[in-house]
């Protein structure tokens, strides 16, 4: 469904309201798009009919503020009509949860439209209703498929929070610190059994590994101490 000829992307001002004040508004710029509209149809806020050869059947949901009670009655709504639109007051500041980055992407990935309505009764369009079409992200794609392979075991809890994650390279640099344990170690000596023994112990990412002498590395004390932290995961 397209945007109708000259229309712009509004501002103004917002102010509290009720669901009831957002309708006149919605149903004026849905009139434009050549729809017949019609408020509490079968348990849905603004129902849109525009008749022809195939009728269009267009469903609004009408809310105060964007929220999870919204996005569910869109998915509810998904099944009985062509296109389902989501209308919420503006904010008074501008940086309401419907301008929120991951609620746009919510909703053109479900392929709802979203709208924002002011108090003076202009209406914003922030995200048309339109199949969702992603762009493939290649790189993060290969970055989590590394990571899953290189990680030893699966040694974190999904939803684990507030502590440290046991990555690969943890996982390695534990490896490096254990080869180390009883006495300084130089890279080529780590090489063999863990590739990337040089980069770890020249990065030391984590403050694990002092240089001792020229091309010799050691433990430092947070090292030991990372040692018998995570004992567990040693391999």
């Amino acid at each position: 469904m397209s945007v109708p000829a000259g229309y712009k992307r509004s501002s103004g001002d917002s102010r509290g309201c009720v669901e009831t004040d957002l309708y006149p508004p919605v149903k004026r710029y849905l009139e434009t798009l050549g729809f017949e509209v019609k408020g509490e149809v079968c348990g849905c806020d603004i129902v849109a009919l525009r008749e022809g050869e195939r009728a269009a059947l267009v469903v609004a949901e009408l809310k105060t503020a964007f929220n999870l009670d919204l996005v569910l009655q869109a998915v509810d709504r998904m099944a009985a009509c062509d296109e389902v639109w989501l209308a919420v007051r503006a904010s008074p500041t501008g940086r309401g949860r419907e301008r929120d980055r991951r609620a746009l992407k919510l909703c053109r990935r479900l392929g709802v439209g979203l709208m924002c309505v002011f108090a003076s009764g202009r209406v914003e369009l922030l995200v048309a209703p339109e199949p969702w079409r992603p762009r493939p992200d290649n790189k993060r794609r290969s970055r989590i498929m590394a990571e899953h392979r290189r990680r030893q075991g699966d040694p974190t809890a999904g939803g684990s929070t507030r502590r440290p994650i046991m990555t690969a390279y943890r996982q390695q640099a534990l490896a490096c610190a254990a080869a180390m344990r009883d006495a300084p170690r130089r890279p080529r000596d780590l090489k063999t059994s863990l590739p990337d023994a040089p980069k770890i112990l020249q990065h030391n990412v984590y403050g694990w590994f002092e240089r001792v002498e020229r091309g010799v590395y050691g433990l430092t004390e947070g090292g030991r101490a990372a040692l018998q932290r995570w004992g567990a995961h040693q391999s």
